[in-house]
C-alpha cells in the first residue's frame, strides 16, 4: 500500500467541535505565495494549477528511481493579513495573503525537485499549452510549526469564522497559550466533488506557552 501520513501522522488528526494540542514535526512542502480572493484571484488558481502537477511528477519519480511509492497529499494553505479580523469578524478576503502548500516526503531531494519542475514544464509545452505561471515560483521547503491547536471543520470555508473566533479567543488565552506561526488550514476534502456542507478542514494555530503557565 502507498505510505498516506494522513493515517500515520497525528499532526493530520483532528475532531469536529474539539480543539486539542499536537506536536507537529518539520514537514517538507511544495510551496507557493500569492495575495487576494483564493475565489477570484487568478494567481491563486495559477498555484493550484502549479502545485499538483508537481506532486505527481514527484510520486512517480519517486516511486520509478527511490522504490517509494506515496499518496500525493492534500491541498494545504498558510493564511495571514495585516490585521487578522479579516479572516474572522470582516472576512475581507481581498486583503488575504497566502502560502499554498502539498506535502511531500523527506525522500524528495532537490535535484528531484529541481527536475521535476523541468519535467512539467517541458510536457506542457509539448501538449501546446502554457506552462502555469507559478510554476517557476513554486519552492521546496521544510515547515516547522510544533507545538500547535487544531479542530476540524466541517462545512463551507465561509463558515470557519465562528470556529477560528473559539480557537483565538477562547482556547488559546484560557489555555495559557500564545499564537506563534501563521494560520494554518488543510483541505481534506475536494471542493470540486464534495457539496460545500461536507467540506472537512483542519484548522490549525502553532503557539507557544505563555511565560509562567503550564498548559496542559
Amino acid at each position: 500500500m502507498p505510505i498516506d501520513p494522513k493515517k500515520t501522522l497525528d499532526a493530520y488528526r483532528a475532531t469536529r467541535g474539539t480543539v486539542r494540542l499536537v506536536e507537529v514535526p518539520p514537514l517538507q512542502y511544495l510551496m507557493v505565495d500569492g495575495a487576494g480572493d483564493p475565489n477570484t484571484a487568478q494567481a491563486y488558481k495559477d498555484a493550484v494549477t502549479a502545485l499538483f502537477p508537481l506532486a505527481y511528477t514527484l510520486k512517480f519519480a519517486s516511486r520509478e528511481q527511490l522504490g517509494i511509492d506515496a499518496v500525493v497529499m492534500p491541498l494545504e494553505g498558510l493564511w495571514h493579513a495585516p490585521d487578522m479580523a479579516a479572516f474572522t469578524s470582516q472576512r475581507d478576503k481581498s486583503a488575504w495573503l497566502w502560502t499554498l502548500m502539498i506535502m511531500v516526503g523527506d525522500h524528495v531531494t532537490r535535484e528531484m525537485f529541481t527536475e521535476a519542475v523541468d519535467s512539467v514544464t517541458a510536457k506542457t509545452v509539448k501538449k501546446k499549452e502554457t506552462p502555469s505561471p507559478a510554476l517557476r515560483s513554486v519552492r521546496l521547503e521544510t515547515l516547522v510549526e510544533g507545538l500547535s491547536a487544531q479542530t476540524l471543520h466541517v462545512g463551507s470555508y465561509d463558515d470557519e469564522a465562528p470556529v477560528l473566533d473559539d480557537l483565538h479567543h477562547r482556547f488559546i488565552p484560557e489555555n495559557g497559550l500564545q499564537m506563534t506561526g501563521l494560520h494554518h488550514e488543510i483541505y481534506l476534502s475536494d471542493m470540486r466533488r464534495v457539496a460545500p456542507e461536507k467540506l472537512r478542514t483542519i484548522l490549525r494555530q502553532p503557539v507557544t506557552r505563555a511565560a509562567g503557565t503550564d498548559a496542559g
